[in-house]
């Protein structure tokens, strides 16, 4: 099947900042795919183009959509059954090793909507085409996920905790169904905690609460507190993104904790984690605890704590193969952050996923903080059997639309006969 139009157009993203959208049409069947954008990125992640100027603030991503007729018009007849020739061909037609040249977020527009094209072509489910491609045999596993609902740090502009998200992980429940029940009552318990205790019940970035809080501490207390008074105590744990990136100091090279008016080295912030670890056994996950070049910092972090927490890479690895490979060999952490715009392509995400797994780490599957409506990442995680994702709180429409796929997933699971299975604690497992 060969494409024979291209409607590329800027939308916005839920931080009210614009992103791409495109449409793209072969054989009279036509599909669509909306590009994220993050808040708290890496240094070395795919480069997102945008426009410079007066509009929007030089957000705008016009070029970028010229860009995607640009790729279009050199690379056809594109035959959309080929997604690997596709996305390879954009990346030598780039030519720059981060997408500076056509953006990475038009490349991806692209190679999202060719993989649900061709999905639709095959009248298969996202998820199970992505599973074709991808090379698994069956496809009905549910990720647990990991609900974002206290932010701090970037997300709530540094009006919270320094610590940017706190997650719940609801590892003990039979299905997905009944995990997002837990995650719901807990996030709207915890709500009715906050008021009790006169803080704020406004929102960040993705739906979790942000109040400011006296201590990064306090805020794994009131997880803790909001478990159990929903009747889920050892049914729920907790995961923190640190996105140490974002209060480390290069020029001090020390981390600086503002709220509470410390400053350590990198030492010090290993022991720091350790420290909260031992106290608050229900942490299950610790994501980016350190910043993305400390590379003996994580190589120590993961010696310390790798064989009784999850150690994820989200600023370090940015889902990029090579820098995966580095950290397997160094033993730098234990789980990838998959996120596909900071690589371009469907291609490289699934290479990056398929070297984790091959040693033996985690995948979690992640949203950005500048989200839209499309659900492309529940399939992803399916398809790909990534027992993880994280996609914000039970809270804003463009987060819950990814909880709200997988449990349909679930209910197309069991009418196609699949059994579907729900991942729950196992997907912490660690070789």
């Amino acid at each position: 099947m060969k494409i024979d139009r291209v409607k590329p157009y800027q939308i916005l993203d839920s931080r009210g900042n614009p992103t791409i959208a495109v449409e793209i049409t072969a054989n009279n069947i036509s599909a669509s795919a909306m590009v994220p954008s993050g808040a708290s990125t890496g240094k070395h992640e795919a480069l997102e183009l945008r426009d410079g100027g007066k509009d929007y603030s030089g957000k705008g991503v016009l070029k970028a959509l010229s860009n995607i007729l640009s790729i279009y018009s050199q690379l056809k007849p594109i035959d959309i059954l080929n997604q690997t020739k596709i996305d390879k061909a954009m990346i030598t037609l780039d030519g720059t090793s981060n997408k500076s040249n056509l953006g990475a977020n038009a490349i991806l527009a692209l190679s999202m909507a060719v993989a649900r094209l061709s999905s639709k072509s095959k009248n298969m489910p996202l998820f199970s085409y992505l599973g074709r491609i991808y090379e698994v045999k069956q496809t009905n596993i549910l990720p647990t996920p990991m609900l974002n609902v206290l932010n701090g740090g970037t997300h709530t502009d540094w009006q919270g905790p320094d610590i940017q998200e706190f997650m719940i992980v609801p590892f003990a429940a039979h299905t997905f169904t009944q995990a997002i029940q837990w995650s719901s009552e807990i996030y709207h318990t915890l709500k009715k905690l906050l008021k009790n205790r006169g803080y704020s019940t406004l929102v960040g970035d993705e739906g979790g609460f942000a109040p400011n809080l006296k201590t990064n501490e306090e805020a794994v207390q009131l997880l803790i507190d909001a478990i159990s008074n929903a009747g889920y105590n050892k049914k729920v744990g907790i995961a923190i993104d640190a996105a140490a990136s974002a209060f480390y100091d290069q020029k001090e090279n020390l981390y600086n904790l503002r709220k509470e008016n410390k400053k350590f080295s990198t030492k010090e912030m290993i022991s720091f984690w350790e420290d909260m670890i031992n106290k608050y056994p229900q942490i299950l996950s610790l994501e980016d605890g350190l910043a993305e070049d400390d590379w003996d910092g994580w190589v120590g972090l993961t010696q310390r704590l790798g064989n009784r927490i999850q150690i994820v890479g989200d600023d370090l690895l940015v889902t990029n193969p090579e820098r995966i490979k580095k950290a397997i060999k160094l033993k730098a952490c234990n789980a990838l952050l998959v996120k596909l715009n900071q690589i371009g392509t469907l291609t490289e995400t699934f290479e990056a996923i398929k070297i984790c797994k091959k040693a033996g780490w985690n995948n979690i599957i992640s949203h950005r903080s500048g989200e839209t409506e499309d659900t492309f990442i529940a399939d992803l995680s399916v398809g790909t059997c990534c027992d993880q994702i994280k996609t914000g709180a039970p809270a804003r429409s463009e987060r819950v639309a990814k909880y709200n796929r997988l449990l349909k997933i679930e209910e197309e699971l069991a009418e196609m006969g699949l059994s579907p299975q729900y991942a729950g604690n196992a997907a912490f497992s660690r070789s």
